[in-house]
């Protein structure tokens, strides 16, 4: 397969449907096994640059690798290439982090969920970065979370369900605006149409009382951080 380059503009070219889309970030990666255990054969892999060295350690071959490549050896790239992967080099002198492009090259597959591994820790800039990306507009009606295999976290505009274990920690934060009708079902302190505040911390270490929890909204957005418990992490992996 001769290699394929894109250096400007977004890739928006409509592609046969699938489920879902796995973006590996150049993040930490705290569980790779966990992360392994939820991958699918029919999944699509997306290595935003560096994370795609995540993909690889895991014995894994990316459709994609999307970004600057300014964290890849070019030695790697060709490899790469000549394996069949596809190479959307961006410039490095950018507006867009390469998980926003890697992001946007997403939705090309027209998935109903996507994962991002590997968008948590080692940079606070860039985790916040990453966690604000869920709040553009052109992800809204798309399932899109962010998962470490320990920690995920989920923006919510309407509603959303978290699944897990009794006991693990979901936590309810405000994202830049009060949120309004916030009514919750399956954890341990429900809320019933209640408001919750920015500059407040009440939505702060709530529990699953179940294998779930649904979470509603009326308006605004919702961050949900879920934490799993490691040691039900350790015995499904």
């Amino acid at each position: 397969m001769p290699p394929h380059r894109w250096w400007g503009g977004f890739f928006f070219r409509r592609v046969q449907v699938n489920r879902r889309v796995f973006i590996f970030a150049n993040g930490a990666l705290p569980d790779p096994e966990r992360v392994r255990s939820q991958l699918e054969p029919e999944d699509i892999l997306i290595g935003a640059d560096g994370g795609t060295q995540h993909l690889l350690a895991l014995g894994l071959l990316p459709r994609a690798v999307v970004g600057d490549l300014d964290s890849l050896p070019p030695s790697l790239v060709v490899t790469l290439q000549r394996e069949g992967t596809i190479v959307y080099q961006y410039p490095p002198d950018k507006d867009e982090t390469d998980l926003e492009l890697a992001l946007r090259h997403a939705l090309a597959y027209s998935p109903q969920a996507i994962r991002i591994v590997g968008a948590l820790g080692l940079r606070l800039d860039q985790t916040l970065a990453n966690v604000a990306l869920l709040a553009a507009p052109w992800l809204e009606g798309v399932d899109v979370r962010l998962d470490d295999g320990t920690e995920e976290v989920i923006l919510i505009r309407s509603e959303a369900t978290v699944e897990g274990h009794p006991g693990e920690t979901v936590s309810l934060i405000p994202w830049g605006m009060p949120v309004e009708g916030v009514t919750t079902e399956g954890l341990r302190w429900p809320l019933r149409d209640e408001t919750l505040y920015p500059d407040r911390t009440r939505g702060i270490s709530n529990e699953l009382t179940g294998p779930q929890a649904h979470i509603r909204i009326r308006s605004g957005w919702l961050i949900v951080v879920h934490r799993r418990n490691t040691e039900y992490v350790k015995r499904e992996t």
